[in-house]
C-alpha cells in the first residue's frame, strides 16, 4: 500500500470569499464590443458609402468574441478559474477534477484511487447522468469529494445557446445535482470548455463560478495511458488545476479506462512531489 496523503482540513462545505459569485459586470471584451456595436450603427447614417468597412469591422468583432469562446483558457468573455488564487496554492495544493460522469464503471474505480491515497477531487457531473446514478452522486459527497455542474444534458452546440437556452441548461443539472448530491454546486464547467458571451451573465444569475484547468491529458481521445500521465505531470506544480475523465474515458487496447490508469500513476507521483489533491471547495476554502 502507498503512503497515504491526508486530507486538507477545510471542509469541502465551507463557504469562503474565494468562490462567493459576485453580481454580473460585462467583461472588458464584452464592454468594448456594445461600445462598438453602438458607433457603428451610429456612423452608418453619416458614412452610407462606407456601410461594407463598417460590416467588416463588425463581423470581426464577432469572429474575436466566437474565437474566444472555443479558446477554453480565455478569459476575455467572463472571468475564468484556470489556477487556483495564490493564497488557495499554499502547502501544496492542487485541484484534481474530473468531467462527463458518474459512470458506473468507472466512478467507483476512481473514488477507490481517491480513497487509497487520502486524496480529494472535484466531479463535474452531467445532470441527466446524475439522475440515472443518483446513489453514485451521493457516494462522491459521502467520500468527501464535490459534485459540480456540467450542464444538463451536454449537449454539443452548448456554445451556441441563448441566454434563456444557457439558463435552462445550467439550472436544470442544478437542480438534479443539489437534489442527488444534497448540497448545491458552486462550480460550472461547460461541456468541451466552450462558450458564449452570454455563459457568464447566466451563471451569475445561478451563482455560480465558472472553472476551465491548467492541464489536461486529452484522456477523452488517448488510448495511451502512459501520453495521458506525461501531459498532466509537465511543469506540474501547486496551484494548477487537472481534468481527467470519469466519464466519456477512452478505454486501452485491453478495455481498461484510460483515466483510471493514468490516476492510479498520477496520485503517487502526487505524493512525491509533495503535491496534495483537493477538491475545488476544499481549496477555495483558504
Amino acid at each position: 500500500m502507498e503512503p497515504r496523503i491526508r486530507p486538507s482540513a477545510s471542509s469541502p462545505d465551507r463557504a469562503s470569499a474565494f468562490d462567493r459569485r459576485p453580481a454580473w459586470r460585462p467583461s472588458v471584451a464584452i464592454r468594448i464590443s456594445l461600445w462598438l456595436h453602438a458607433t457603428l450603427l451610429a456612423a452608418l447614417p453619416l458614412f452610407p458609402n462606407s456601410w461594407i468597412w463598417l460590416l467588416a469591422v463588425l463581423l470581426g468583432n464577432h469572429l474575436l468574441l466566437a474565437f474566444s469562446g472555443l479558446w477554453p483558457k480565455s478569459s476575455l468573455l467572463g472571468p475564468n478559474l484556470v489556477r487556483l488564487p495564490r493564497p488557495a496554492a499554499h502547502n501544496g495544493l492542487l485541484a484534481l477534477t474530473f468531467d462527463d460522469g458518474p459512470d458506473p464503471e468507472t466512478t467507483p474505480a476512481i473514488l477507490y484511487l481517491l480513497d487509497s491515497y487520502g486524496a480529494k477531487a472535484s466531479f463535474f457531473c452531467i445532470g441527466k447522468r446524475a439522475e440515472e446514478h443518483s446513489e453514485l452522486v451521493r457516494d462522491i459527497v459521502r467520500r468527501g469529494h464535490s459534485v459540480e455542474n456540467h450542464s444538463l444534458r451536454h449537449p454539443n452546440l452548448f456554445a451556441c445557446y441563448s441566454l434563456g437556452a444557457l439558463q435552462r441548461e445550467i439550472q436544470g443539472a442544478q437542480s438534479v445535482l443539489a437534489a442527488c448530491s444534497g448540497t448545491p454546486p458552486r462550480f460550472f464547467r461547460s461541456p468541451m470548455g466552450f462558450r458564449n458571451p452570454f455563459l457568464d451573465p447566466a451563471l451569475s444569475r445561478i451563482g455560480l463560478r465558472y472553472v476551465s484547468w491548467t492541464r489536461r491529458g486529452f484522456d477523452a481521445a488517448c488510448q495511451k495511458p502512459e501520453t495521458v500521465l506525461r501531459r498532466l505531470i509537465r511543469n506540474l506544480s501547486e496551484g494548477d488545476i487537472l481534468l481527467l475523465h470519469d466519464g466519456n474515458s477512452a478505454c486501452t487496447s485491453d478495455g481498461k479506462p484510460v483515466s483510471v490508469q493514468v490516476l492510479s500513476s498520477l496520485l503517487p507521483i502526487l505524493h512525491a512531489r509533495g503535491l496534495r489533491a483537493v477538491s475545488l471547495p476544499m481549496a477555495m476554502g483558504g
